[in-house]
């Protein structure tokens, strides 16, 4: 009888030992983020809880990115995918065909979000002040849809909740915890929604000179400015017209702006040829879709985010 209890113990202490660890991290949900914004809003939500990987491979430029036969695999083992939604990821339900995994949980997480097409655009661009705006501004390529709504912090919190929610229907137990960290994160992003807001009221020029295929529409809604763009689409490979280029040269001279800004990931030649004709600076205005590979543990959302504002400020010479 000694004997059985001594065995009992012995393989009891073993499985506490040494399966337990191993269970505990294999109990960590398995996330797969398809841009750079939900991977990160991810780690804020899931903390040590969570294993989150990009779809993205860093350093990629997100628009031309398509989904290759090993995504399929990763996300047969994952437990959550985030996307941004049909209008960043049109690609996102024919890769979801494939997937066999019965149990992984497929996030949009532009839900209860209205997504702004581009008669709204127009109105984030100048109509609203009565002007018509020039053509080829403000077109997305997005089949008429503008999915970069992480772009605008507000909004940024509406998405931080569908994730919290996706992560506590998949792990009911440590709901509490993705909660308190979706709040506590939200609450930083109202912080820095409420410095845009403050810095950005007080500005000499309201126009933001985009020389890249605009992503700040739902950005400059929220903060009252307009914006001009040359590219009609979000395709790198495209390029803008004579015409459109003309029209960005003219709007810099009118509006008496000294800054033009361009996108990253891209070679920002349209903005160079623009900046010899004006001798407007260039300036980078980081749209957080993806970030480079020696990157990815150091930048962050909110780091990217505060990095642009000063860059504003001066480019928008607010006060």
């Amino acid at each position: 009888m000694l004997k059985q209890f001594a065995a009992m113990l012995s393989i009891t202490l073993f499985i506490l030992l040494f399966v337990v660890p191993f269970t505990s991290a294999d109990q960590k949900l398995k996330v797969v983020a398809t841009i750079f914004p939900l991977y990160d809003f991810a780690r804020e939500v899931g903390g040590d809880r969570i294993d989150a990987s990009m779809l993205l491979p860093p350093g990629v430029e997100a628009h031309t990115f398509e989904p290759r036969p090993q995504d399929i695999v990763r996300l047969n083992k994952a437990d959550v995918f985030l996307y941004t939604g049909q209008f960043m990821e049109p690609w996102a339900a024919d890769l979801l065909k494939g997937v066999t995994n019965k149990g992984l949980v497929a996030v949009d997480t532009s839900t209860g979000i209205s997504l702004m097409d581009e008669e709204e655009h127009g109105e984030a661009q100048g109509e609203e002040h009565g002007e018509e705006p020039p053509e080829g501004h403000a077109h997305h390529g997005h089949e008429g849809k503008d999915p970069h709504i992480w772009l605008d912090p507000v909004l940024a919190q509406t998405m931080v909740d569908t994730i919290a929610q996706a992560f506590s229907q998949k792990d009911p137990l440590n709901s509490a915890f993705y909660q308190a960290n979706a709040e506590s994160y939200k609450a930083r992003l109202k912080d820095l929604d409420a410095r845009f807001a403050a810095t950005l009221s007080m500005c000499q020029i309201r126009t933001i000179i985009y020389a890249g295929h605009f992503a700040f529409g739902y950005f400059a809604k929220r903060y009252d400015l307009d914006h001009v763009s040359p590219y009609k689409g979000f395709s790198p490979d495209a390029e803008p017209a004579p015409k459109s280029i003309k029209e960005i040269i003219d709007t810099i001279k009118s509006v008496g702006s000294n800054t033009i800004y361009y996108e990253e990931l891209i070679d920002p030649k349209v903005a160079r040829m623009i900046s010899g004709e004006t001798g407007a600076r260039l300036e980078l205005l980081h749209g957080a879709h993806n970030v480079a590979k020696d990157k990815i543990a150091s930048l962050s959302y909110l780091k990217i985010m505060e990095a642009n504002l000063p860059k504003l400020k001066e480019g928008l010479e607010c006060q």
